[in-house]
């Protein structure tokens, strides 16, 4: 994820026992109990906060709020929100201060992120995962919040959610996902939208599903920005990702960047033993005029075909909208055949 590309980056409830490492880095991590937050309820209050990317412009908070108005829920601005180190909202111990708060006040039911871009990672030394173990909440986002909700994962077993974030585009079908998760618990089956001429189509033309190896598998369902998310590899903040399905994105990454991020996954022992794979969408990755290039699908058959596990690309997440909402953490099955995703158990109580 190239920031300066980046667009749109800009209670608890045993599930089961999980040995969470550092995604084949050596790093081993106890063994802790995967919990599901309590869903939000209507007025419930949402804590809104900057761990990444600084917000310049006030009408971008505010267009936060009205959106959490608008679903019917109360927003709380971390005291920290607005403020600016450079492109970082604030210096890392302040962004992590607010998280911590918020997971620590007892009249907060949820964090929500007003964006990404760039940032997350530097606060996780600084996050209390005893504090944030003993209040589980509802935490969403994506992009560079990748990292904030894997780090949280690992450390804690908590359900985190990829999804849309503060500034994204609160349209209606992307927040009837958020909903049906989030708020009235259900097990969602996903699979890709048809989207504008492709509604009148005999054919596909966006949003085509590229089985790289069929079949289907169940396990938990982690992953995220790519770039991100091996950021994180010889890091205790990534999850085991034995027995997982594992899917991601990225935007804005030359095909070469691509396959090195999947190659430093591949050599640090990060997909062995998953039991599946999925990538969604990568927004403009294309190779560029002139320059000779293994193509992405070229790139994914390369690396993920000989581990043999259901797979395949063209998966409706990323960088795009509608935008679902997925539990990090939660069991689904997938189907590699149809491109399905679904959930097998609710990810709040």
């Amino acid at each position: 994820m190239r920031r300066r590309r980046l667009l749109m980056g800009g209670g608890m409830a045993a599930v089961g026992l999980v040995g969470l490492g550092a995604g084949g880095s050596g790093m081993a991590q106890p063994s802790v109990t995967v919990q599901r937050p309590p869903r939000l309820r209507p007025g419930a209050t949402v804590g809104i906060c900057s761990p990444a990317g600084a917000t310049f412009e006030r009408d971008r908070l505010d267009l936060v709020v009205d959106a959490v108005t608008a679903m019917g829920w109360r927003p709380k601005l971390a005291p920290h929100v607005l403020e600016r180190y450079g492109y970082l909202a604030g210096p890392d111990a302040v962004r992590a201060a607010d998280v911590n708060a918020l997971f620590a006040d007892p009249s907060v039911d949820a964090l929500l992120p007003v964006r990404g871009d760039w940032g997350s990672a530097r606060i996780l030394p600084y996050l209390d995962y005893d504090q944030i173990r003993a209040n589980p909440k509802v935490i969403i986002g994506f992009s560079d919040i990748t990292a904030l909700l894997l780090g949280i994962y690992a450390k804690t077993g908590l359900i985190t959610f990829h999804g849309p974030h503060g500034v994204t585009a609160w349209r209606s079908d992307q927040v009837d996902f958020l909903r049906r998760v989030v708020v009235q618990g259900e097990t969602l089956t996903f699979t890709n939208p048809l989207l504008g001429a492709d509604q009148d189509r005999i054919m596909r033309d966006q949003g085509r599903i590229d089985t790289i190896t069929p079949g289907r598998a169940t396990g938990r369902l982690l992953g995220g920005n790519l770039s991100v998310l091996s950021g994180l590899v010889g890091s205790p903040y990534l999850p085991d990702l034995r027995g997982a399905i594992l899917f991601l994105e990225d935007i804005g990454e030359r095909p070469h960047r691509v396959d090195r991020m999947i190659t430093q996954l591949k050599l640090a022992g990060a997909l062995d033993g998953l039991a599946g794979f999925i990538f969604g969408q990568c927004r403009s990755c294309g190779p560029g005029e002139g320059f000779g290039a293994l193509t992405l699908s070229e790139i994914l058959r390369d690396h993920i075909q000989p581990l043999g596990i259901p797979a395949w690309s063209g998966a409706w997440i990323g960088h795009v909208e509608p935008m679902w909402t997925l539990p990090l953490g939660g069991q689904v099955a997938i189907d590699a055949n149809r491109g399905e995703i679904r959930m097998l158990e609710p990810a709040v109580i």
